[in-house]
């Protein structure tokens, strides 16, 4: 017996088979179990360390100091990273979502494209509005839209719902301030200014292939009318009136009926003033990425440095949004504080999950796993950046949630990177093939496939052949862009 625990322990096949085990047992109670993500990674990851043999002094620490210990570095190292740019986002998000900037985006767009390019208007909507908005409330935000998009086409909801579907979904896997890219920044150690110029390069042809192409074929084929209680709240949402009640999110009845409350706006705001509020964090974070790799030190870098911080960055963006969108509309300021309270209760469950998630890969990184896996696909002639897509589709199909799928898979990986010498660019791109293979395959185990079922008016089958297809056409062109480039670079 302790021959066979020793081996184990100690052998790259042992730690590999370790590692098996523990993502298997993951999964397992993940998926049948239904326990609790942030639950479930905790107790592998403390399962795993025993199993390794690690110290318990080195796993929690002692009962008189626990900071050096791996269960409170690996919560903290990534929270500190990752907490206040999430909380500014989801701030920043709510403001420009509850002002009904996304109905003045809508009107110019499909101004701008006319009624037959309202599918391509409609991804634009998706692509810009998706940047600070999460992916759920960008759907609660926008589908009223879309209903009237395809009640005045006259075509099926599906020709105008993917492609505004594909630039949420692509926002929210490859960019900062959502949760899985700004996970990775922390988990891998890289720029979040490198990380928002290989998200659009890699992201943006899987956002032209799934939701404009893709879209486009599917949407002439698969035909799903708009109901009349769609119809409905659809006109309420764009004359800036409300039905139901006043919660913000949608209300289910009746199988397929979704009705959203919508914000009370009698004058949105113009778009080039969203535009500049969303472009504002950006500008200052590319602005320190760039400042950095092109001048010398001295004041000029330490101001780029300083209001790049993407903390500070996201800081300003909401201050300017508060004053813009808030307090020169007649908004108090009781009023924002209650609206900030209100957007950032869902954060502590997502915050819990990855902080688990950054646990169970210091634990990987503690037992050695990462090394041998490292020898092992050495010895494979596996590229670093295949495997990390491979592991990210894997836990993606198997249960289901993109968050768990990254910050597991960056867990895994970082060691890997951290062992070589890539560049900042090299690592972003190996970022975004976690990103793409987190989104892969979304099927009935993924609470997203349900929400676009029903407020999209679609079977089952209706959201496989549509939705599932275009999340796996996004996945595989993105991850496809990066390992064209990881292999010219790296």
């Amino acid at each position: 017996m302790s021959s066979v625990v020793d081996w184990l322990r100690t052998s790259t096949p042992g730690l590999l088979v370790l590692c098996g085990i523990a993502i298997a047992v993951l999964l397992f109670v993940i998926i049948k179990i239904k326990l609790e993500p942030f639950i479930a990674l905790l107790i592998v990851g403390l399962g795993l360390a025993l199993a390794a043999g690690l110290p318990v002094s080195q796993i929690v620490g002692t009962a008189i100091k626990s900071g050096d210990s791996i269960l409170e570095t690996g919560f903290g190292g990534i929270l500190g990273h990752i907490a206040v740019i999430i909380g500014l986002g989801t701030v920043l998000g709510a403001i420009l979502e509850r002002s009904g900037g996304a109905q003045a985006l809508t009107a110019r767009l499909l101004g701008v494209f006319g009624e037959r390019g309202a599918p391509i208007a409609m991804g634009l909507l998706g692509l810009i509005f998706g940047i600070p908005v999460f992916f759920d409330i960008g759907i609660f935000v926008l589908a009223p839209l879309v209903y009237v998009a395809a009640r005045q086409g006259g075509k099926s909801l599906v020709l105008y719902a993917m492609p505004m579907l594909a630039g949420l979904s692509m926002t929210h896997a490859f960019l900062p301030p959502h949760p899985g890219p700004v996970a990775l920044g922390g988990l891998l150690e890289v720029n979040l200014g490198w990380l928002i110029l290989m998200g659009f390069v890699c992201g943006i042809p899987g956002f032209i292939a799934a939701g404009l192409l893709w879209g486009s074929y599917i949407g002439k084929r698969v035909i799903v009318e708009v109901p009349e209680d769609f119809v409905n709240d659809a006109d309420a949402a764009t004359s800036g009136t409300s039905t139901g009640s006043d919660q913000d999110g949608p209300h289910v009845s009746g199988g397929t009926a979704v009705t959203t409350a919508r914000p009370r706006v009698t004058t949105p705001p113009s778009v080039g003033t969203i535009g500049a509020i969303i472009a504002v964090p950006l500008i200052l974070i590319l602005g320190a990425t760039f400042g950095t790799i092109l001048l010398d030190e001295g004041r000029l870098l330490q101001v780029l440095t300083f209001f790049g911080t993407p903390a500070v960055a996201l800081l300003i963006a909401v201050l300017i949004a508060f004053y813009v969108l808030g307090i020169r509309r007649g908004s108090t300021v009781q009023e924002l504080s209650t609206l900030t309270g209100e957007s950032l209760r869902p954060v502590g469950m997502l915050l819990l999950v990855v902080g688990a998630g950054a646990f169970f890969g210091k634990v990987i990184s503690a037992t050695g796993i990462g090394t041998a896996l490292a020898d092992t696909m050495s010895a494979a002639g596996l590229p670093i950046i295949v495997l990390a897509y491979i592991i990210s589709c894997a836990l993606r199909i198997a249960q289901g949630s993109a968050t768990v799928a990254i910050v597991t898979t960056g867990g895994i990986v970082g060691p890997l990177v951290a062992a070589q010498d890539y560049s900042p660019v090299a690592v972003a791109l190996i970022a975004m093939s976690i990103a793409a293979g987190s989104i892969i395959l979304s099927h009935v185990n993924d609470g997203g496939f349900w929400i676009i079922a029903k407020f999209f008016n679609m079977t089952v089958k209706q959201t496989l052949q549509t939705w599932t297809v275009l999340e796996t056409v996004l996945s595989v062109v993105s991850f496809a862009v990066a390992g064209v480039l990881f292999a010219i670079i790296a």
